[in-house]
This record gives structure tokens, sequence and C-alpha cells, in this order.
């Protein structure tokens, strides 16, 4: 049996979306990083979608029913970190629509950041959902890469072949488990991901596929943009590769205390009807999601505020998860 993992867009029966919770995470900004990812949840739920909004206690409970819309179910579980897009489980399709979830062994980004719940919350929320786990022998996290639907994958060399996740895995060795147990057989290696991106550099914070070989990559914006060599690098490799390039212009220099933040409109989350883009207080905020939304003509998009999310390590991509409708 062949099975397929799905690009994105494919049409979702819910979102699981992980809620804040933690205040060593997000030490001056728990409340406000909640009311963010509480208006995400909304916005997709309005939207005529489900979301399941994990929540980790009875105070956490009582917090994201106070903030987010009565269109949110939420459901109480034990994980840590919020971004179940790496610790979540990944669901593939068969030719008859029939759906599975995989597993990856997860050791909290390269061993920075261990929480209780991590490593077990991938598979509990695939039982819950009655899908059958298979559990991988190596080390991945679902932000690590991007798939367009025919089986062309991206990612990252400073991520997939960083000695912290697999340094017995070769590139080519990389490239056979992704073709064995997600379905890919071509993958693009861009290289460097954001400045002080804590996960390594995921993918999902450069590139995007938007449509099958269209990728979506920022712009840099400003002679100070601070990803600019990056954006260039991963622009020229990828129209090397035959892929077509759509730019988006990047919020430019984000910083907190001098440091340089990874804000990035890439790290937009893709729903069945919504297309939601993660806003920091840039002057390039608005020409950010107009540009995301012409790449989505079939879907509303908006732009919410997601700096207080980002002080955490992650975006709206990150902390979402979604569950791909069986065909």
């Amino acid at each position: 049996m062949a099975w397929r993992f799905p690009p994105e867009w494919h049409p979702q029966d819910w979102l699981w979306i992980g809620f804040p919770h933690d205040p060593a995470e997000w030490p001056d900004s728990l409340e406000r990083a909640q009311e963010q990812i509480a208006a995400f949840a909304s916005a997709v739920a309005e939207s005529g979608q489900e979301v399941r909004l994990l929540v980790r206690n009875e105070a956490n409970e009582a917090q994201a029913r106070r903030l987010a819309s009565g269109k949110v179910s939420l459901e109480r579980r034990v994980f840590g970190d919020v971004w179940l897009r790496d610790t979540g489980p990944l669901v593939m399709l068969d030719e008859e629509g029939n759906r599975t979830a995989r597993r990856f062994g997860f050791n909290g980004w390269g061993g920075k950041y261990m929480m209780a719940g991590d490593q077990t919350i991938g598979a509990e929320l695939a039982a819950s959902a009655g899908l059958d786990v298979t559990a991988a022998d190596w080390i991945l996290e679902g932000g690590a890469i991007d798939s367009d639907g025919t089986g062309l994958v991206v990612t990252t060399e400073q991520c997939l072949l960083n000695p912290n996740r697999n340094p017995g895995l070769s590139r080519d060795r990389i490239e056979a488990r992704l073709s064995r147990d997600l379905g890919f057989d071509r993958v693009l290696w861009l290289g460097e991901g954001l400045i002080n991106d804590h996960t390594d550099g995921h993918v999902d914070n450069l590139a995007r596929f938007v449509a099958p070989g269209v990728l979506a990559l920022p712009a840099a914006t400003g002679r100070d943009d601070p990803n600019a060599d990056i954006y260039a690098d991963a622009k020229a490799r990828a129209e090397a590769s035959g892929i077509t390039v759509r730019q988006v212009p990047s919020p430019g220099r984000i910083e907190t205390d001098g440091r340089v933040e990874p804000a990035s409109y890439m790290n937009f989350a893709i729903t069945t009807r919504l297309v939601v883009v993660p806003t920091f207080g840039s002057a390039h905020d608005a020409d950010g999601v107009d540009m995301v939304a012409e790449l989505f003509p079939d879907r509303d998009t908006i732009g919410l505020p997601a700096d207080a999310v980002l002080a955490g390590g992650g975006g709206f991509h990150c902390a979402s998860q979604q569950m791909p409708a069986a065909s």
C-alpha cells in the first residue's frame, strides 16, 4: 500500500492547536501569547473548520475558554511545548483516502528544550483520532519539512543534516528515510534557516509550498535585513532545481533587547477556508499579508499579531497540526 504525505492545502477535518501554559517559556508575555493563540484558533473556528485547542490543566482550560470563541473545542492533554507541528502526528493518505499516522523520534530540537509530554503527545493525538501509528527510527520534526503534494519535499541542510538530530545518517540515508516513511521521491535542499531560530533552521519559517512546484520565499526588506543572504541563497537553490519562486516581503529587522528575532510571514497556517499570517508590528506587515493572500486566491487570508507567540520560539504554523480529510 502506497502512502503519501498530503500538502497542507488538502481539505482538513480539523486543526489541533497548542495553548500556551508555561510561564518559564513566556516569562514576560504568557498572557499576550495566550491571547494571540486564542485569536488564531477563533479565526479558524469562525471560518467553519473544527479547531481542537489543547490545554494543559484546569486553570489553563479556564483561561482558554475565556479568550477563545465558543466554536473552539478544548481538549485537556499532557504536553509540554505548544509546537504541535513538531510533536504532533504526521498523517498520511493512501490512494483510497484512508489515513494513517507517522511518528518520529523527538529530542527537544537537538536536546535544547525537553518537556514532559512532548515525546508522547503525537501518538496520543493519533490514537484519539482512531489512527494506526507507525514509529520511525530517526529524529524528525514536522516543521523541518514542507510538501507540494507531488512527492517533492523541501527542507534545510542546517536542520536535517545537523549532528544534534541524526549524527549517524548521511544526506543519502535521510533522503531514503523521507521516501520510506513519508513517500517523498524528491528533496529540495535549502541551506541555512533564519538567524536565531532555535529549531536549527526549520523550513516552515523560510520556505513554503503554495502549489505544486511553486515555493514562497521571503524577499529582504531594507539594507539591514539580517536574513538577506539566507533568502538569496534559498532562491538561487530553488530556481536551480526548476522550482517556481514567489517572493513575499520579509518583516525586516525585528529585535528584542538587541537580539534579532526569527520573525517570518512564512509561518502562516493554511486551513480549509482560511490562511492565517503572523504579523509583528512591522511596517511591512500589510504588504506581507497581501502577498500571501495573492498566493491563495481560493481562501480568505488574514494577518494576526504573533509577536508574543514568537517570544516563546515559534508562530501559528508551529503551534498547529492539521488532520487531512479522508478522500
